[in-house]
């Protein structure tokens, strides 16, 4: 049986009436083909089931019109919204994005990058600062350009779309002082390979230094940025002999977590324990209490990275990216400390924290 002669370009361009050269501007940069002409092509591509040759077209022009991205995680809404938009910004110049996730596991990253590399792309979109020298020796083997995202702490390289974790961390800790909050806890990412949880605990210290304060060591625990690591630093800091009155969480995924764990334990938020997050997902609006928490630019930076890459590829001038604002989002989970004596207030707590999940609160 003979196989069914798959549809080529000419077959396109013939029955839509239009040069071989228009068929093929239609199909690679739309935007630079008049409206009449991109509706008969679209047209007879449909009638035909053309599907073009990826491979052909990346052999012939050295180019894929692929951009890809290697994300932390996947499941944080902050990072879908920003692919998504990059994706989106990607479509309207005629790219395609291709999307992984190394689930913090920043050892995978360059082991992702070959993968992607030896499929054929044409630049990349990396998240945060901190990455592997191979992961920069790869780009430049391979003449890749590639913007870094989110953060703008610890480089100076000039495409950088993001903003300081430090600065945001600074006036967020700045707030939490000004409440009345004195001793206060950390729930932050793990530091070592991840240079926006190491800003945001630079930050959170340099603010409670100037306020005359410290950021003790034992009030300082590293966790997922999940449910779970939130629940779980609201148990390590509720077994301590003098718990905090304030719980600052890396993310508001964590925070999330610590106030669901608090309801569970009968603590009560934030007359109890205020918490704050980082981020400002939709969640974070809606949770019980609303969450005080960072407002970073998340579709900002999707849609100018997309910008910055392209232009990166196609050789336009660009200037260095300044630094995107973030500002404090105040809600009802930050509330002062009420004025009890000392442990009282906790020792009360601590006695509700020990009812069975599932019992009723006294």
């Amino acid at each position: 049986m003979t196989a069914e002669r798959r549809s080529t370009l000419e077959d396109v361009a013939r029955l839509a009436g239009v040069s071989l050269g228009s068929a093929s501007r239609a199909l690679s940069m739309p935007e630079q083909v008049k409206p009449a002409t991109l509706e008969k092509v679209r047209h007879a591509v449909s009638q035909l089931g053309y599907v073009r040759n990826g491979a052909a077209q990346a052999l012939a022009s050295r180019r894929t019109r692929t951009v890809a991205t290697i994300y932390p995680t996947l499941s944080n809404p902050i990072f879908s919204v920003a692919i998504h938009e990059l994706q989106q910004t990607l479509w309207k110049f005629g790219y395609q994005l291709l999307v992984a996730s190394h689930e913090y596991k920043p050892e995978r990253e360059i082991e992702l990058l070959r993968t992607i590399v030896e499929r054929g792309v044409d630049a990349l979109v990396l998240v945060g600062t901190d990455h592997s020298s191979e992961v920069f020796e790869l780009a430049r083997q391979y003449a890749l350009p590639y913007v870094m995202t989110w953060s703008i702490d610890g480089s100076h390289y000039p495409h950088c779309v993001g903003f300081s974790y430090y600065d945001a961390a600074f006036e967020l800790a700045s707030l939490v002082v000004k409440t009345g909050h004195k001793r206060i806890a950390l729930c932050n990412g793990f530091e070592q390979t991840n240079e926006r949880a190491r800003a945001r605990a630079a930050g959170t210290r340099a603010a409670l230094k100037a306020a005359g304060l410290s950021l003790d060591a034992e009030l300082v625990t590293e966790q997922p940025f999940n449910f779970e690591g939130g629940r779980e630093a609201v148990r390590i800091f509720l077994s301590q002999p003098v718990p905090p009155t304030m719980l600052i969480c890396g993310t508001d995924l964590q925070a999330i977590g610590a106030i669901d764990e608090c309801r569970r334990r009968g603590i009560r938020v934030p007359e109890d324990l205020s918490i704050t997050g980082f981020d400002d997902i939709e969640h974070a609006a809606i949770v019980v209490p609303p969450l005080t928490t960072v407002k970073v630019p998340t579709e900002q930076i999707g849609v100018l990275a997309a910008h910055r890459v392209v232009a990166l590829l196609e050789g336009k001038a660009v200037q260095a990216a300044q630094p995107l604002e973030t500002r404090v989002i105040v809600r009802e989970s930050l509330a002062a400390p009420k004025p009890v004596q000392p442990g009282q207030e906790w020792h009360a707590a601590q006695t509700r924290s020990k009812t069975p999940v599932g019992s009723p609160s006294t």
